[in-house]
């Protein structure tokens, strides 16, 4: 990558950031593209040559934020921490998320669009659930998790929680106390009915 194509890619990279911060307090249909060039501090000609419409830039914006994240898990995981580590970053992350951005928002951008839908379900195919695997393989060999949990019924599950996923973001928008329902969510996922406390985090 030469310097003008390292400049271009901070500047794009900038904008979607910026972009993800300011849906935080934001609703994409009020977010205008002169907003985010202000913010961003390029011109609105940058933005929509770099993106082409406000849609796009965030559909690029979310995927960006998904990739992100991907590669994170994939260097905690590197660390070899245990499956309680792993498990404890995992919920941080997902409460640290819903905290940013709404359920509603996350629903809108991510679940209603089908693009998006689609991308994310092939992020989920090709990159989480050989990562969700490999977990669970490292967390039998460590005797964190019970032999008599297979890959079979572990992949059935996280199929269940992506196609639930939407629905649940609806009623998670919904209920009174978001935080706490979500660790409600978490602690099913990830220990059952009659699993151990969710780790302090």
């Amino acid at each position: 990558m030469n310097g003008f194509e390292k400049r271009k890619a901070m500047i794009k990279g900038n904008i979607m950031k910026t972009t993800m911060v300011m849906l935080r307090t934001w609703e994409p249909k009020r977010l205008r593209i002169a907003d985010i060039a202000k913010e961003a501090e390029v011109s609105q000609v940058t933005i929509y040559n770099y993106f082409g419409s406000k849609e796009e830039l965030l559909k690029e914006s979310f995927k960006d934020f998904i990739q992100r994240a991907i590669r994170e898990f994939e260097e905690e995981m590197l660390k070899q921490q245990s499956l309680r580590e792993l498990i404890s970053y995992t919920i941080f992350k997902e409460k640290e998320t819903y905290y940013n951005l709404s359920p509603a928002l996350i629903k809108e951008v991510m679940f209603d669009d089908p693009e998006m839908y689609a991308y994310i379900q092939e992020q989920y195919d090709t990159k989480i659930i050989p990562l969700m695997v490999k977990m669970l393989e490292d967390g039998k060999a460590s005797g964190e998790i019970s032999d008599k949990v297979s890959v079979e019924a572990f992949l059935m599950l996280i199929q269940i929680y992506m196609k639930s996923s939407e629905e649940m973001l609806g009623v998670m928008e919904k209920h009174e106390n978001k935080a706490a329902f979500l660790d409600e969510l978490l602690h099913l996922f990830f220990y059952g009915l009659c699993g151990q406390e969710l780790p302090k985090i």
